[in-house]
């Protein structure tokens, strides 16, 4: 009788590994994981946005369960059906740089169900303020006067 269960427990620990092996799953590539706004990002212009595409390169669809950003100044918005194998997707990330002069790294973290589970996004830049526009007077006219031969 233990032997038996032996085999019985032998074959379902083999049928559950076998199955585990060969278990279908998804796999999110990103085209590029960062992105760099460049070193003119005006701080009054409004918010910036840039779309991070990926693909599905496993054999079984993808889902993006999550994406979280690392500061309330970077909102995230994704793709949110899932993504079928070697079809794409994408995560918005959308940076406001009202009142943040200088320099900026963002991370956008993507939870999914697929291999591998989280990936980091980065987005980076440089807020610089408007330029100072100096004020000329307006002149509405110019009036001269005609000097003509003779007249002094």
């Amino acid at each position: 009788m233990k032997n038996l269960l032996k085999s019985v427990l032998s074959v379902a620990v083999l049928s559950f590994a076998f199955a585990t092996a060969n278990a279908q799953t998804g796999k999110i590539v990103f085209e590029n994981p960062s992105h760099n706004f460049g070193s003119n990002v005006p701080e009054k212009g409004g918010n910036v946005t840039h779309r991070f595409v990926f693909t599905n390169e496993g054999d079984a669809p993808v889902k993006i369960q999550n994406v979280k950003a690392s500061c309330g100044c970077t909102t995230p918005a994704w793709t949110q059906e899932p993504v079928a194998p070697g079809e794409q997707g994408f995560v918005d990330a959308t940076y406001s740089p009202a009142n943040r002069l200088g320099n900026f790294t963002k991370s956008l973290t993507v939870t999914n169900n697929g291999d591998p589970q989280t990936i980091s996004l980065i987005i980076s830049g440089v807020v610089v303020s408007e330029p100072k526009v100096e004020e000329t007077p307006v002149v509405d006219e110019l009036k001269t006067e005609e000097i003509t031969d003779g007249q002094k």
